[in-house]
């Protein structure tokens, strides 16, 4: 049953941050067939590529083309660095806050981090064998987060979302996994229909997705939303956020 909402914020828009040197080498190693990328930053560290910059600035552009009610109110963002960038670039002209708040931090992929597939089947075999047991909603890496984990937070976030925050628009730089995450939190959307959604709809680099509250619910009115991108004939990129850096 969807979450009942007697007061919080008007709109909730979700952003992927832009596309970062963490998805291109994540790229590169895919096409190589490399067991790890060829990273050396650790993943909080992790910047934005020449085409993220360029995708921050098309959101930057095309937000200043539109009204104030289309605009953010509240602003808060992962503090990895390719999501409080993005914000940042984003936000600029706009005379708005950044917040950062770890609990929209990327999943933790635990001793995972920075391996391919391959390099998980060839290192931790065993783990891959207890992943296809559990199911990718529920397996946790060593040392790392469930996507269930991930919904914990999602939750307790929402919760300090719905004190304070009447009216507001509330514009949240995140990242792949946690914005699937605000899908499963927010509406009746089944373990086996998410993870349907993540395999067959990828959410592009600078993305929107945006709830709007209609009375006590919030309803999805876009998802994986390429129209700023779009509108400045800047590249649209979808990297998965399978092993590497998202």
């Amino acid at each position: 049953m969807k979450p009942r909402w007697n007061s919080g914020p008007a709109e909730i828009v979700l952003v992927r941050h832009g596309h970062s040197e963490g998805n291109l080498a994540d790229a590169q190693a895919r096409e190589a067939g490399a067991e790890r990328l060829d990273l050396d930053a650790r993943d909080a560290d992790v910047a934005l590529s020449g085409t993220g910059r360029e995708q921050a600035g098309a959101v930057a552009a095309w937000l200043a083309g539109e009204t104030g009610d289309r605009r953010p109110t509240v602003v808060v963002s992962s503090p990895y660095r390719r999501a409080a960038d993005t914000a940042a670039r984003v936000v600029a002209d706009l005379g708005l806050e950044v917040v950062l708040d770890e609990r929209l931090r990327e999943r933790d992929l635990g001793v995972f981090d920075g391996l391919t597939g391959v390099g998980i089947r060839a290192h931790y075999p065993e783990e891959a064998e207890r992943r296809s047991k559990l199911g990718k909603f529920y397996y946790q890496p060593p040392s790392g987060e469930s996507w269930a984990d991930v919904v914990l937070r999602v939750r307790s976030l929402l919760d300090d979302l719905r004190q304070g925050f009447d009216g507001e628009r509330v514009w949240l730089f995140t990242h792949q996994a946690v914005i699937s995450s605000f899908r499963y939190a927010l509406e009746d959307v089944s373990e086996e229909d998410l993870l349907d959604i993540d395999r067959e709809t990828p959410i592009p680099n600078a993305s929107f997705t945006t709830y709007r509250r209609d009375g006590t619910h919030f309803h999805l009115e876009s998802f994986a939303d390429t129209t700023a991108v779009d509108s400045a004939e800047v590249e649209v990129t979808d990297e998965p956020s399978k092993t590497g850096r998202s």
